[in-house]
């Protein structure tokens, strides 16, 4: 049964097969009166992907489409839309749903939402689908999202590159911009890849002072081009102590967790300020104790993606500075869903990939 009863994906049938991708159909939630279908054009491949079908992250509703960087042009809209119309390009980034009615919501915090509906392998609340069904994500030839979800991309921004802005760039973009960065501000970006490659545009064009700590030596070029003023490889024997109480935020995209390392990162943060962790390994923190924060009242936080409000603020400011990430293409196929997230796990990637030629796979 074609669209708009089903849509089709690429899809995995167990957790840890992340190589055999099938292509087949699967039931959207019921469309609303708030709800906008989106034909979509490309998705970014996210780390999120990978630690899902792998099972990094544990089980997860199966057969399952990820993707959570979507972009396409919007094929059908609810009777209470307002903000979008049939043939505009959009873009979903990771949630699709939230109550509107919780403090959270209420607050310009939607993405944390208790009830939030993430944009893959979340079931839809009772109220909002009867079969309470499990959302699908971008690996697919339609999306169907609320309205609040769904995001103008700029004409400024091609789509294969706006794509990863939307989970990627939106995760580094809201504790960049929560935490006040700016001009004066001597920001730390942990790690050079996916994220981190974002942090480093973001960082610097909002005007700090930039440095890069990485164990790979190989990304210094690639990290002064982005935008930073300072390359420091973390596999030297004391590269922190130079760095002591010298950060305003230190933004970490990276695995740097383990007791004996994440030490050497808190002694970089000022006094009072932030170690911001977004990069989400496997592992947890272990043998963490309190007195580790005491000698400069360092924090450590986290956060989930961003806002309405921010993800459009993000979206123009980048439309605005000409800035863009870098990506790499794969056409979507089984294939192609296979090798992207093989070399992403690999860390095989230039910083990005975007899975495109929708079209060719799902028809036009």
């Amino acid at each position: 049964m074609p669209y708009p009863d089903q849509f089709e994906g690429f899809m995995i049938n167990e957790v840890g097969k992340h190589q055999d991708f099938q292509r087949q159909s699967f039931k959207p939630k019921t469309f609303g009166e708030h709800d906008i279908d989106i034909k979509i054009e490309c998705c970014g491949v996210c780390g999120s992907d990978v630690h899902t079908v792998t099972g990094g992250w544990g089980d997860a509703p199966t057969p399952l489409c990820v993707g959570h960087e979507i972009v396409g042009r919007a094929v059908n809209i609810g009777s209470q839309v307002t903000n979008v119309k049939i043939g505009d390009r959009v873009g979903v980034g990771a949630q699709v749903w939230s109550c509107m009615n919780c403090p959270q919501c209420k607050s310009d915090n939607e993405n944390y939402c208790p009830h939030k509906v993430d944009t893959y392998g979340a079931p839809y609340p009772k109220g909002v689908d009867v079969d309470e069904v499990i959302s699908q994500g971008g690996y697919s030839s339609h999306i169907r999202a609320h309205q609040y979800f769904v995001f103008p991309i700029p004409d400024a921004i091609p789509s294969h590159l706006a794509a990863p802005m939307l989970c990627a760039g939106l995760t580094v973009w809201e504790p960049l911009v929560r935490a006040g960065v700016g001009p004066d501000q001597q920001v730390a970006i942990v790690g050079l890849g996916g994220l981190g490659h974002f942090a480093v545009i973001f960082a610097s064009a909002l005007g700090a002072e930039v440095t890069v700590i990485s164990h790979s030596p190989s990304k210094k070029d690639d990290a002064l081009k982005l935008g930073a003023k300072h390359f420091v490889s973390s596999g030297e024997k004391d590269w922190a102590k130079p760095l002591a109480f010298k950060f305003d935020l230190v933004l970490s995209t990276a695995d740097v967790l383990q007791p004996d390392v994440l030490k050497d990162y808190l002694s970089t943060v000022k006094v009072n300020r932030k170690f911001h962790q977004v990069g989400l390994p496997d592992e947890s923190i272990k043998e963490f104790k309190p007195q580790q924060l005491m000698a400069n009242a360092c924090c450590i936080g986290s956060s989930h993606i961003g806002s309405r409000t921010e993800c459009l603020a993000m979206l123009k400011f980048a439309a605005e500075k000409k800035l863009t990430p870098m990506v790499e293409t794969i056409p979507i196929s089984e294939k192609g869903c296979a090798e992207a997230i093989d070399r992403v796990k690999a860390n095989k990637v230039h910083y990005r990939f975007t899975l495109v030629d929708y079209d060719k796979a799902f028809g036009a």
